[in-house]
């Protein structure tokens, strides 16, 4: 069956937009429309990271990132991406909303006093920050550390996934409303998020308030107690009295 032009050129500009995000493999039946318009089309073969170390894997994503200008965000201020830090191979993976003022400066997320809190809450776990694997949302800093809008949750977010496939954490932490919403394409308050699991591309993830809330009402860290001791029970970590400071 004809295919428009106009159909066709909008096909084109969605691969080239697919595989600037990485991702390479599309079904059969769009691949074989492209395969038949006239216009050049450019369908490369990702580096296979499945195969790879998760240190040399993250590596590979990084490189594929490049110094993005996929969303507006890289008109707005932001000075670095900040891609992610920790251990490659942890079991356990925190993932927060957006890059700040000091993570925008340093490139590396959670370094700000909400970051300070987040290493306490580490090890008020039994661990440390280099046990873990963090990572944001998305990894430009929104000017004015507004809230991440959908289009740039949704340009960023497939890098993110090839993060956690690379990774292979046990269980996900989503810190926050932004991140448990956009990671599980919900829409229910916190109140519902927490205190459960989920299951997240074959992985579990619990949901727990952001840092940064927790700075504006430290009331609130109890709850948050609650439910990290929820993830080391499942981490099997044993379950030390002291509480988030």
């Amino acid at each position: 069956m004809p295919i428009n032009p106009e159909l066709k050129r909008a096909l084109h500009d969605r691969v080239r937009f697919y595989n600037d995000l990485g991702i390479y493999d599309f079904y059969a039946q769009a691949t074989t429309i492209l395969k038949e318009a006239p216009m050049p089309v450019e369908l490369t073969v990702a580096p296979p990271t499945s195969s790879l170390d998760p240190a040399e894997a993250l590596r590979v994503i990084r490189e594929d990132i490049g110094d993005c200008t996929r969303c507006k965000l890289h008109l707005q201020g932001r000075k670095q991406i900040v891609f992610g830090v920790g251990n490659p191979n942890a079991d356990l993976m925190f993932i927060g909303e957006a890059p700040g003022a000091d993570e925008d400066v340093k490139g590396e997320p959670f370094v700000g006093r909400a970051g300070q809190l987040l290493t306490n809450m580490i090890k008020a776990m039994g661990l440390q920050r280099e046990d873990v694997y963090i990572a944001n949302i998305i990894k430009c800093r929104p000017p004015g550390n507004r809230t991440p809008e959908r289009d740039e949750c949704d340009t960023c977010s497939p890098f993110l996934m090839r993060q956690i496939d690379a990774v292979k954490p046990k269980v996900i932490v989503a810190l926050g409303a932004i991140a448990a919403k956009t990671l599980l394409a919900v829409s229910a308050p916190m109140s519902e998020l927490r205190g459960r699991w989920f299951d997240f591309r074959g992985t579990k993830l619990a949901v727990t308030y952001h840092p940064a809330f927790l700075l504006r009402d430290p009331r609130q860290k109890k709850e948050t107690w609650k439910d990290l001791q929820m993830v080391m029970k499942d981490l099997r970590l044993p379950l030390p009295t002291k509480n988030i400071e």
